[in-house]
């Protein structure tokens, strides 16, 4: 089969944190989907959820094509404690053939590598971050308070990068102001943007279609 890089036969499955660049690609063109489904933002907090909805997504999915992106990390988004040799491949290989995973560790690999994170933190120890991790903070942060927020965030020396690669922050800061301050203030770290492109996170989108087309 001759590959081509339009996504029109496929259905994209994908966590809810990365809404903000899926459909940003959709809006230029480049993701013409037949439909994409999103999970809640934040799940990876909740793994029996975010089980739950993956297998609703995906059959869901199933009505309007047999092929289907999860745009889903494999290390760090699905953490079963109960059963740690049950990984998110383990549920969409349940859901039989046609399936195939973005090739990352979580949402913010998919906008930027190990080695651009590295080069972009200085060395620093950083908390990354995507426009997500900013738009859905109720849901990404939902049980924490501030005593789990001291534990994590302060030891971040580097502060919060948010990889803003669909022009976010400018905007965001313009109308939101106070609750970024708040937010930051929240974390006892500042929250700095960090303009990248796309282009990895459709280089691996990409890679998935092209799978799908052999």
């Amino acid at each position: 089969m001759e590959k081509n890089n339009s996504f029109r036969d496929c259905v994209i499955v994908a966590c809810g944190t990365l809404s903000p660049e899926i459909n940003h690609l959709k809006e230029e063109g480049f993701l013409d989907a037949k439909k994409v489904l999103f999970t809640t933002p934040g799940l990876h907090e909740i793994p029996r959820e975010l089980e739950n909805q993956l297998i609703d997504r995906i059959k869901k999915a199933r009505e309007y094509s047999n092929k289907i992106i999860v745009v889903y990390g494999g290390q760090f988004c699905y953490v079963n404690s109960n059963d740690l040799f049950r990984t998110i491949d383990t549920i969409i290989k349940e859901q039989g053939d046609g399936i195939v995973r973005v090739q990352a560790s979580h949402c913010v690999d998919m906008l930027a590598g190990k080695d651009e994170r590295e080069e972009i933190g200085k060395g620093d120890k950083v908390w990354w971050m995507t426009p997500g991790w900013i738009l859905f903070r109720k849901h990404v942060f939902k049980d924490w308070d501030k005593g789990l927020a001291n534990e994590n965030f302060p030891k971040h020396t580097g502060g919060a990068i948010v990889l803003d690669g669909i022009g976010f922050f400018d905007h965001y800061i313009e109308e939101h102001a106070e609750e970024l301050l708040e937010y930051s203030d929240w974390m006892a770290i500042p929250i700095i943007p960090h303009e990248i492109t796309l282009d990895r996170f459709k280089g691996k989108l990409l890679a998935q279609l092209h799978t799908l087309q052999e």
